[in-house]
């Protein structure tokens, strides 16, 4: 029972987390936010406003100016899609990222305080682990404020920036994994070899089973098959530990020093994803 929980909470690699990505074309320099409206009132951690005024003043915003918090939560439209609270500034970057859970089904939805404008495309969906899609500006008006242009958006898929994700995964685990092995003595060439091409094939068959998953089947059956695979991968780990690496240790170590490895090189690393995952967003 207890392996059976272990890997939801701690056994996982620094595995990739789906993301959706809007590269904005031709976008002018005027302030401007952007967020991604849902066609559910909750997915994943986020959710839209409870609708209590009376802890306003205490409300934490998610990192959005009260005004255009405010005016999200305010927007209303024709097919019922709704704000999750969720919002970055554009102008600047001419990039947005959501990079944690992510609604399937979502409209890209712009914000030009200045001008009170909102500028709404249609419907999009996640089609990939990493979803790419650029909208292009050229020619749109965002200074009027009963504008009825819709965005329009086309599938950008980044073929380089993933494969870049991959490998910086897999060097980021191995990194992890051989530091975790330096505190538990596992010291030896052979060793260390060994647990870099471990996790060299570990890494490769998680990413490409996982999003081959979220690409063809969505989210519900990515999840399941996640924390399938991670347990998998942890008693996998833990099994080869046993059996090669006292085969070519110098002093081979009991057993559960190999599994009790494989369990907090697993837990470290999963726990270094959710933090890279939250400061560089679509990396993990």
């Amino acid at each position: 029972m207890v392996f059976l929980l272990l890997p939801i909470t701690v056994s996982a690699d620094t595995g990739p987390k789906p993301s959706v990505n809007i590269t904005f074309e031709n976008m002018g320099d005027e302030l401007c936010y952007c967020t991604l409206l849902s066609n559910t009132d909750y997915f994943g951690p986020y959710s839209v406003w409870n609708g209590d005024e009376s802890n306003i003043t205490n409300y934490n915003y998610y990192n959005l100016d009260k005004e255009v918090w405010r005016a999200f939560v305010e927007y209303e439209d024709t097919d019922g899609y709704v704000f999750l609270q969720i919002g970055q500034q554009v102008n600047e970057t001419k990039k947005f990222v959501w990079g944690y859970s992510p609604p399937m089904s979502f409209k890209i939805l712009l914000y030009y305080p200045e001008t009170e404008t909102f500028l709404v495309s249609g419907i999009y969906e996640r089609y990939a682990f990493d979803t790419y899609y650029t909208v292009d500006m050229d020619g749109v008006k965002t200074d009027n404020v009963n504008n009825n242009q819709i965005l329009q958006a086309y599938k950008s898929y980044n073929y380089v920036k993933e494969t870049t994700a991959l490998i910086a995964r897999i060097i980021i685990t191995i990194l992890i994994e051989m530091g975790v092995a330096l505190l538990f003595y596992f010291r030896e060439k052979k060793q260390l070899i060994f647990i870099a091409a471990v996790n060299i094939v570990t890494q490769i068959i998680l990413n490409v089973l996982l999003n081959d998953i979220n690409y063809n089947s969505g989210l519900l059956l990515f999840t399941i098959s996640y924390i399938f695979f991670e347990i998998i991968i942890f008693a996998l780990e833990a099994i080869l530990y046993c059996i090669v690496m006292n085969r070519i240790n110098k002093q081979p170590k009991k057993f559960r020093i190999y599994v009790a490895y494989s369990l907090v090189a697993n837990a470290v690393s999963f726990i270094t994803g959710l933090i890279i995952a939250y400061i560089v967003p679509g990396m993990f």
